[in-house]
């Protein structure tokens, strides 16, 4: 039997959700606060949270909801204990395009020298320069997920050899990936090393001291996953000492990351405030992935992506 939705209660604004809700005439969408006290009146079978939670949502979730679907994919700062027995979803996948475009974008600026190379007065050479490429180049990717894949797939096109390392023994679906036997090995080849897993308590600081004496000496690190994935006392050594050449990031801890900290002013760190998800439409690709769970929660269907509590993501 289909499921009985009548309420989904949302932390996005009831106008962002206006073409959803025009699809779904029999289903009234209701904006909740993130903190503060819940009415207890207000009933929704579904809840379409921000992946971090929020102060309440211990509270919110007890006014009759079944189903928890994130704006987002990790759901490291999603309260998991307030989930029981309810089924969460996110957004898994959603953001595979800009934030592959956003990686590729970042090996590109390290092997081209950019934004060093932009002239703003007469050079000290004209028409010389030694320049890297990411043809013949080894991309190493940890974890091979939706946006792992789309890196590949992007990384292959330029030439580039593509191997990583996943939680699982499942081969990679893309048949030029190479999957490494462990980490030690991908960071032993690794010219582009990309941090692309899921931040869980068996993850962090996966790139750790003991890990950054194993890299490819001059290596290019990107982080588009979560700063907690580093550890960064380590990554300022291993900067300094040039065993990392630069470091590409788009996340930290904490976030925000508050001003004066040395990931501002370090020059071999590129750092974006958590933005490699954004380009035109991304949020529509994220809304996406609700709709059509949406459609599958009426219908009785399996929903996709469904978070395993137990792994964390």
């Amino acid at each position: 039997m289909p499921n009985a939705v009548t309420r989904v209660l949302s932390h996005l604004p009831v106008a962002t959700l206006a073409p959803i809700a025009e699809r779904f005439p029999d289903i009234e969408f209701i904006q909740v606060p993130t903190q503060g006290e819940i009415p207890e009146s207000l009933r929704g079978e579904v809840l379409l949270a921000f992946t971090w939670g929020s102060p309440n949502i211990r509270e919110l979730v007890e006014h009759g909801v079944e189903w928890i679907h994130t704006v987002g994919t990790g759901v490291d700062g999603f309260p998991m204990d307030a989930v029981g027995d309810r089924v969460l979803s996110c957004a898994r996948g959603a953001s595979a395009i800009p934030m592959s475009e956003w990686t590729l974008a970042a090996m590109l600026n390290f092997e081209k020298q950019l934004p060093q190379r932009w002239a703003k007065r007469p050079p000290e050479q004209w028409n010389f320069a030694k320049l890297g490429g990411l043809y013949g180049r080894t991309v190493g990717l940890l974890g091979l997920g939706a946006v792992a894949e789309a890196i590949a797939t992007r990384a292959i096109a330029f030439g580039m050899q593509v191997r990583a390392i996943r939680r699982t023994s499942k081969p990679s679906s893309i048949p030029e990936v190479e999957i490494a036997p462990n980490l030690d090995d991908l960071l032993a080849s690794a010219d582009h090393l990309v941090v692309a897993l899921a931040s869980t308590p068996a993850t962090r600081h996966i790139i750790g001291r003991d890990a950054l004496m194993k890299v490819k000496p001059g290596l290019h690190l990107v982080n588009i996953a979560r700063g907690a994935l580093i550890d960064q006392d380590a990554l300022r050594e291993a900067l300094d000492d040039g065993r990392i050449a630069r470091a590409s990031l788009d996340v930290a801890e904490p976030e925000p990351l508050p001003a004066g900290h040395w990931l501002y002013q370090h020059p071999q760190v590129f750092l974006t405030p958590h933005l490699s998800w954004s380009m035109p439409g991304s949020l529509d690709w994220i809304l996406a992935t609700f709709e059509d769970n949406l459609r599958r929660y009426l219908a009785g269907e399996a929903l996709t992506g469904v978070v395993d509590r137990g792994a964390g993501y």
